[in-house]
């Protein structure tokens, strides 16, 4: 539980830093892309340390499904604590995720002001995936979307 609070705390901070940082170089309204993209870096290669040691004692997978559901059940709950809701996929190549009650969101208040701020706070988020599957052979691209906030 405490555990769960710092990780928030911490995910936190680093929205905030580098969003900070770019505005003292006076480069916000021009490069806001640039901040998603720093995050969406560092949680790429934290995604790529966290596959390898959750996947180390396990057998390899035998095609993409296997990698989704190991993604969706082992990967989320180690490192959101709770399985991802809904998996759905176009047997084409296309996975979506659904969590419904997304931690790193579900701090945030559900006015349609804060729906705007919510892909800052999801780019880390999506680095991890893409970094896991990355690590698992994947080449993806991990996108997020929010549509009603989580409460």
């Amino acid at each position: 539980m405490a555990d769960d609070v710092l990780f928030e705390f911490l995910h936190m901070e680093m929205v905030s830093h580098i969003y900070k940082e770019q505005a003292s170089r006076g480069e916000m309204d021009k490069d806001r892309a640039t901040c998603v993209s720093a995050l969406e870096g560092m949680g790429f290669r934290v995604g790529q340390g966290l596959i390898e040691r959750f996947t180390k004692d396990s057998p390899s997978f035998k095609d993409d499904l296997d990698i989704m559901k190991f993604i969706c059940k082992d990967f989320w709950i180690n490192v959101f604590r709770k399985q991802i809701d809904n998996l759905r996929t176009n047997h084409q190549g296309t996975y979506v995720l659904q969590d419904n009650k997304f931690s790193l969101l579900t701090q945030l208040s559900s006015g349609k002001q804060y729906l705007e701020e919510a892909p800052k706070y999801l780019a880390y988020s999506c680095g991890l995936v893409r970094g896991a599957l990355s690590n698992l052979g994947m080449d993806c691209v991990v996108t997020a979307e929010v549509s009603p906030m989580p409460s």
